[in-house]
């Protein structure tokens, strides 16, 4: 699945290093897949920085208190250095007390979206659009987009395990691989929450991320999914009926709830972040415990679809960046590069849309043409736990949970999946947000 670029990742890297000043470690990490690494920097770089309807030190506030619902210190901090570079006034970064009404207007919606993104609807966006402080559309439409972003930018950060920048507090430089256990291109950035070594390049020398799985560790092993996928492409196409399709969702939507991820447990924030978080408590609930489904049904693809209605829609609001949104969602979704692990020459379109959809199952939407029995035949339950964690909970990802799934996985197609999960968790949000804009409009 994964692959390293090498020339391309430098001219990348010099970019960024020449817009921002300094090469972060999510740059670094995302380095191993240089075509999106590409639609990745552009795209951010015009939400913060391009032509929009906010001001800049706003997009920054607005990342760090995204940012904050998943307690992603790393980020917030590199937002705070932004936002004072931009002008902003720094009694701001006392915390939500002191921001401007209109900006403490939006954090209804940031908890929402970044937990439980099905409760969001046209009220939300009549209360931030009337009154004194209120936005404009297009306005909305740039904020929901920036803390969509940093919101499955945290899970990136917590699920690759990246270290602290080295001016940041703990933070961490550069190590040679020499003096490291990892191979070559295994980074300084801490990938798999590590702390050593190099950093975000790479050859074709480098070996699966964790030793050779023992006959225990085999339901996870490359060879017996390759055995799942051809299974599964070999099967009769008998025709599945819609009413047998739906249940094989809902089997999946209610096996989730099964799944823990330490959810039940409220982290507390840190001190020098917790002014940027109100209501902490407020978490990911699994979609099928949401109570009478008359009222929040399944999220239908075929009804409301990125497609079909959103792009439209962010691009009207928002000139340009619907576009390169597209562009992102469609590279982390097609990224192949025919190899798992050691093999090569290997088709993984089946596991690779079975992770996206499970993730957007897990936000409650469905794609009434897939088939979710695919899902529970490709994704080991330790996969499944990884994949909530990251998604749900990030801040309580472990590098245990890293190195215990995938094992076959060289690391960066560990981090290929990783960017699966950061755009499935981001399109599943803005879904949700654009469905609810789009009823206000009408």
């Amino acid at each position: 699945m994964g692959q390293i670029g090498t020339t391309d990742t430098q001219m990348l890297f010099i970019d960024a290093f020449l817009q921002n000043n300094r090469l972060d470690h999510v740059t670094q990490v995302m380095g191993y897949h240089p075509q999106y690494l590409e639609c990745f920097l552009r795209t951010q770089h015009f939400m913060l920085r391009g032509d929009g309807p906010l001001p800049y030190d706003y997009r920054h506030y607005i990342a760090m208190i995204a940012a904050g619902r998943h307690q992603c210190s790393y980020l917030i901090n590199l937002q705070k250095q932004e936002f004072l570079l931009q002008g902003g006034d720094p009694r701001w970064l006392r915390g939500l007390d002191h921001i401007p009404q209109k900006l403490r207007d939006l954090y209804e919606i940031n908890k929402i979206l970044a937990h439980r993104p099905w409760l969001i609807n046209r009220s939300h966006i009549q209360k931030l659009t009337k009154g004194k402080d209120s936005w404009s559309l297009s306005e909305v439409v740039h904020a929901i987009i920036i803390l969509v972003h940093f919101h499955s930018l945290s899970s990136f950060v917590f699920g690759c395990g990246i270290n602290a920048e080295i001016d940041e507090e703990s933070g961490h430089t550069f190590r040679p691989p020499s003096l490291s256990n990892e191979p070559v291109g295994i980074g300084s950035v801490g990938v798999g929450g590590g702390e050593s070594g190099g950093g975000g390049g790479g050859s074709d020398s480098e070996v699966p991320s964790s030793p050779s799985p023992t006959a225990s560790d085999l339901e996870g092993g490359v060879e017996i999914l390759m055995q799942k996928m051809k299974s599964l492409s070999e099967r009769t196409a008998a025709e599945t009926t819609l009413e047998e399709m739906a249940k094989r969702f809902e089997r999946v939507e209610c096996q989730t709830v099964e799944i823990s991820s330490g959810g039940e447990l409220v982290l507390v924030p840190k001190a020098d972040i917790s002014c940027f978080i109100q209501d902490s408590g407020f978490t990911y609930q699994d979609f099928a415990k949401r109570g009478e489904v008359s009222d929040i049904p399944t999220f239908r693809v075929q009804d409301y679809s990125w497609d079909d209605h959103g792009f439209s829609l962010v691009n009207r609001l928002y000139n340009d960046v619907g576009t390169l949104l597209d562009e992102k969602f469609k590279t982390a979704y097609s990224l192949t590069y025919y190899t798992m692990g050691i093999r090569k020459h290997v088709d993984t379109t089946m596991f690779r849309r079975a992770i996206w959809n499970y993730i957007h199952c897990m936000f409650g939407i469905r794609h009434d043409d897939y088939d979710y029995g695919e899902v529970n035949q490709l994704l080991e339950r330790d996969l499944k736990t990884y994949v909530k964690t990251v998604c749900c909970y990030p801040e309580r990802t472990s590098k245990k949970s890293y190195h215990s799934v995938m094992r076959d996985f060289r690391h960066s197609e560990k981090v290929h999946v990783n960017l699966m999960m950061l755009e499935a968790r981001m399109q599943a949000e803005l879904l949700y947000a654009l469905r609810a804009i789009m009823q206000h409009m009408t």
